[in-house]
């Protein structure tokens, strides 16, 4: 650790950072901070995995692995860039249903996992496997190894989230969000360790109740960034009442939480002491710092690898824990 002038602690090159991720909202930092820092762990969101035509798809860890292998379609956010689609054409020669787009090489990604897990294989060996053979220097780790299932109530019905948001597009009113099985889920032992290990762990920009919020839902998790908070960043998805991309307005809406990066602050204030905010939200600054939180303002779109990189940069260069 190196103390500066100004008495700000600011991370060496050889620290741990652990970041904690969804998928599309996620992945772009995720990249950043990977590509600055060899020393990374990313804590895996599995509460939107689905089992589909009986495969067991698990949407963030197979983002970040594709990310970080800079394999990820880069225009979608998910899949494999490139991909080929005559599994699916099959599937609809069959009759099944095709509204979960699977690439021909992502189905492989899919299929192999199952199997390793019917022949006794847990999430995290899976996935540790899955980065060496995909060359991903950064440890993946699964936040639990135990089913989490994130479920949509809307004004029509109970949904899984892929239902909800890939099948049916959003389009009915959610009315609340459960995680099934949180309250029992044990969190990873490897999560807790790499938490507790860190300099700095960050809570990447992906969707607050249903990429980040799956997570925080298990106890263990929540209590361990309760106890490190100091060391703990979370950078928003929002910029004023809207997010990057994705129904994170309309989900936290429907929580009746503010939709703002004030709203987001608030709901994270037991886990984190320091946000990252766009510059046209510094307006918020002071409420947010009210809450006793660190709010740090840099421009937080990343529409490019360069953007993505710099904000990677001012994270890790400009927040001092």
């Amino acid at each position: 650790m190196e103390l500066r002038s100004n008495g700000n602690l600011v991370l060496e090159l050889n620290e741990m950072i652990t970041i904690l991720a969804g998928g599309t909202g996620s992945v772009k930092l995720v990249r950043g901070i990977a590509s600055q820092r060899s020393d990374v762990n990313v804590i895996s969101n599995v509460g939107d995995n689905y089992w589909l035509y009986g495969m067991y798809v698990c949407p963030d860890i197979d983002t970040i692995i594709y990310g970080l292998a800079d394999l990820l379609d880069y225009e979608r956010g998910w899949g494999i860039q490139k991909d080929t689609f005559g599994f699916l054409r099959q599937m609809e020669v069959f009759g099944e249903e095709t509204w979960f787009r699977i690439g021909d090489r992502d189905a492989a990604t899919h299929l192999i996992r199952t199997n390793m897990l019917k022949n006794g294989k847990n999430l995290s060996d899976i996935t540790k496997w899955m980065c060496e053979k995909f060359a991903v220097e950064a440890k993946v780790i699964p936040v639990t190894d135990n089913s989490i299932e994130t479920r949509i109530t809307t004004n029509k019905g109970e949904l899984h989230l892929q239902e909800y948001w890939v099948k049916y597009r959003g389009r009915d009113k959610v009315e609340g969000i459960q995680y099934i099985g949180a309250d029992k889920a044990r969190p990873n032992p490897e999560a807790i360790n790499a938490m507790h290990d860190s300099e700095l762990v960050i809570i990447a920009p992906g969707n607050p109740l249903t990429s980040i919020g799956p997570m925080l839902s298990i106890k263990g998790i929540r209590k361990e960034l309760s106890k490190i908070k100091k060391k703990v960043v979370a950078v928003s998805p929002l910029i004023g009442d809207k997010a990057f991309s994705g129904p994170a307005a309309q989900y936290l809406q429907a929580a009746g939480i503010e939709v703002s990066s004030f709203g987001l602050a608030k709901m994270y204030s037991d886990v984190c002491a320091n946000i990252v905010i766009d510059t046209k939200d510094k307006a918020l600054t002071k409420k947010i710092q009210n809450l006793d939180i660190k709010v740090y303002e840099t421009k937080l779109k990343m529409n490019n690898k360069i953007a993505e990189q710099a904000l990677a940069s001012y994270v890790l260069n400009q927040v001092h824990v």
